[in-house]
């Protein structure tokens, strides 16, 4: 069996937080955003992170690329520790992964032209490439985008917030990587221009052999682009699994909740279909809910959830869900 592409092995994120009104020396509190966290990103293949706001997939993501310090647990990538690369193995791990940002227009230097935006990964990673070169490459990387290559010397101001993201999408590009972390990368766009950048990336990646981790709130989108889904529920995964069996026979009663979520174009369908409705706000990440961190919102919450966390199990071949009550075999039987 060939080594993942990337592998995340129990991987916590806590952040200090300053109690307000105490004392300078007071012992701040410590926000818990990503816990236990076990990802695996095979190569070719594209992993859909999705969940509520503030439910960590951010930092995970950060905390992957090496942007936000993890507190315990490792990122192996092809098998290497990235905690413990030299300082010239991480600059090559920057240029085998590289990042789609949800702000098109915010992750553009509005003093730089698109040509030097979209150069600028090149003249880190690869100095030796010459000026014409680099312009080559630019131009030809800027057409695979949707981009007319003499647009080079405009500035991010002059394009549109789909245009712009299709410059971002260039400048991760240019370096050829491995992997390509798309942070929520179409949740500041249209309709019509989402659907656009979500099926240039899945013609990207299959024309580039590339891997993604795609991020977002809809999972209409992400069962489109999507080999695998993995959601995330106030720090923790609860539920992963194939893209077709997560979204067509969900297990965790979070994911049940987000996919009714989603709204269907026929009426009657919509109508029709039960809805089960979340109630209440996301609990604080400084004071999670003992045991499942879900439970006080869980519509099948038992009294000894509040005892132990639910630990991330396979309940079908290849479906992990973190919920000892599921209806694993029912939804099994259903299945065939």
């Amino acid at each position: 069996m060939t080594e993942p592409l990337l592998r995340v092995e129990g991987l916590d994120v806590t952040f200090p937080v300053p109690k307000r009104g105490a004392w300078p020396w007071t012992k701040p509190d410590q926000l818990q955003a990503v816990s236990q966290a076990d990802l695996i990103i095979e190569r070719g293949e594209t992993l859909g992170l999705v969940g509520e706001s503030g439910s960590g997939k951010s930092t995970l993501a950060r905390a992957i690329v090496g942007t936000v310090p993890a507190t315990a647990g490792r990122v192996l990538w092809k098998g290497e520790d990235l905690t413990k690369l030299s300082p010239s193995a991480r600059r090559k791990f920057g240029r085998e992964v590289q990042m789609v940002f949800q702000d098109p227009l915010a992750a553009l230097n509005p003093r730089m032209t698109v040509g030097q935006i979209v150069a600028e990964p090149l003249m880190t990673h690869r100095p030796e490439i010459g000026r014409e070169e680099r312009r080559r490459r630019v131009g030809e990387m800027m057409e695979r985008v949707g981009l007319l290559p003499n647009l080079q010397n405009r500035y991010p101001h002059e394009f549109s917030g789909g245009q712009c993201q299709r410059i971002g999408i260039a400048r991760a590009l240019i370096t050829e990587p491995e992997l390509v972390v798309c942070d929520e990368p179409v949740s500041a766009l249209d309709v019509s221009v989402q659907a656009q950048v979500v099926n240039l990336l899945g013609e990207l990646q299959r024309d580039m052999g590339l891997s993604l981790l795609f991020i977002a709130h809809d999972l209409s989108i992400v069962r489109h682009i999507s080999t695998r889904i993995a959601v995330m529920y106030l720090g923790r995964l609860v539920e992963v699994a194939d893209a077709a069996p997560l979204v067509e026979q969900p297990l965790h009663p979070y994911t049940r909740a987000l996919i009714s979520s989603v709204p269907i174009p026929d009426p009657a369908k919509e109508r029709a279909r039960d809805r089960p409705v979340l109630e209440g706000e996301l609990p604080s990440p400084i004071a999670p809910p003992s045991g499942c961190v879900f439970r006080t919102r869980c519509p099948i919450a038992r009294a000894d959830c509040a005892e132990a966390r639910p630990p991330l199990e396979e309940r079908l071949p290849g479906h992990r869900v973190a919920c000892p009550y599921t209806d694993a075999a029912k939804a099994q039987s259903t299945a065939s």
